[in-house]
């Protein structure tokens, strides 16, 4: 196991000082604190008592858990433990006896409640566990903080790689009736065969540069809905008629790849591929803070199916993207059905 290198002492006090005066810390240590010197001033007769008193804690507060932190750190120190404490100890007495005798001594005050021998035993016993106590709550509670942080960013990632694969969806059925119909148009219709391998080709080209990016212009994606029904119609041009209702003014806002497809592909499988006949249309909307797309096809929806993918799958996406700020629905509207995406605008993409 390798050893994190060891922290200077400075950035140590700092990180301290920052930690103490959280409130969660500030409040009781204030609690604790405040008796003390009430103590001071009332049993003691000497003018300096109440400063003297403020030194004493003081020094506790922003030298016990600092040298705690310093000599046991969380991840190890290279030394024998029991130098290390002896060290901490020595120097914890040494501070509280040096000021509570070494103070007066110098001043010349009389003794005070802090400094009379019990509470300076007190004091001593003070800093040493009173240092460790805020110093392994400071240290826990940054190893937490870091460790929430690398769960995030894991978890990000993780997101991020789930995204990748549900970016690379693509109906493998739609791809392998395609592909069939090709062989048998290369036997029958030469020319229809040769602009069903041009348009297939133009989409996977599509697909697979959707699949590299986080994000690409809402022409894009529509571009890829267009040549899917357009697929569908050169296999059979009487399957169904193809609406697009799209304003030429319509904004052209970055959207996450392929989000359209699974509804697109949706629409063509309960819809004109389950012979359901009718339009196929394609709605775009936009209003200063949404864009809105619609599609809609014959057949009544029936609810999901256990075990589908692609409705999922759009909301898994658009959760992963823009967190609550989108929308999916789809439902039925008479005998036909609706799916309706909701993007905000001004969101980029993740």
């Amino acid at each position: 196991m390798t050893r994190s290198p060891e922290q200077p002492l400075g950035p140590i006090f700092r990180t301290t000082i920052e930690a103490l005066l959280a409130p969660r810390r500030l409040i009781p240590i204030t609690v604790v604190i405040l008796p003390l010197l009430f103590l001071q001033v009332n049993y003691s007769y000497d003018p300096f008592a109440l400063p003297l008193a403020m030194v004493m804690c003081a020094t506790f507060l922003l030298v016990a858990p600092t040298l705690w932190r310093y000599f046991f750190p969380l991840k190890g120190r290279r030394g024998s433990a029991i130098l290390r404490g002896f060290a901490y100890s020595a120097a914890g007495a040494g501070l509280i006896l040096g000021i509570g005798r070494g103070v007066p001594a110098v001043v010349g005050m009389g003794h005070t409640f802090l400094t009379t021998n019990p509470s300076l035993l007190v004091s001593v016993a003070l800093f040493w566990v009173g240092g460790w106590g805020l110093a392994r709550d400071i240290d826990l509670e940054a190893d937490l903080k870091a460790s929430q942080a690398r769960a995030e960013e894991l978890a990000r990632e993780a997101e991020h790689a789930q995204l990748l694969a549900l970016r690379s969806h693509f109906d493998p059925h739609f791809l392998f009736n395609t592909l069939n119909a090709i062989a048998e148009w290369c036997r029958s219709d030469g020319a229809v065969a040769e602009q069903a391998i041009v348009r297939l080709s133009s989409m996977l080209r599509t697909v697979m540069s959707g699949i590299q990016s986080k994000s690409w212009p809402l022409s894009r994606e529509l571009e890829l809905v267009d040549t899917l029904f357009q697929m569908y119609l050169i296999r059979d041009p009487e399957l169904f008629v193809y609406r697009r209702d799209v304003p030429a003014d319509v904004p052209e806002i970055e959207v996450p790849p392929m989000i359209l497809l699974p509804a697109a592909e949706n629409a063509m499988k309960h819809g004109p591929s389950a012979g359901k006949r009718g339009d196929v249309a394609l709605r775009v909307r936009a209003d200063a803070r949404t864009l809105t797309v619609e599609i809609e096809n014959p057949g009544a929806f029936k609810g999901r199916r256990e075990g589908g993918s692609g409705l999922p799958m759009i909301e898994k996406r658009l959760a992963l993207t823009y967190l609550e700020g989108a929308m999916f629905d789809i439902r039925a509207a008479g005998d036909r059905t609706i799916a309706t995406i909701r993007i905000p605008r001004g969101e980029v993409a993740r």
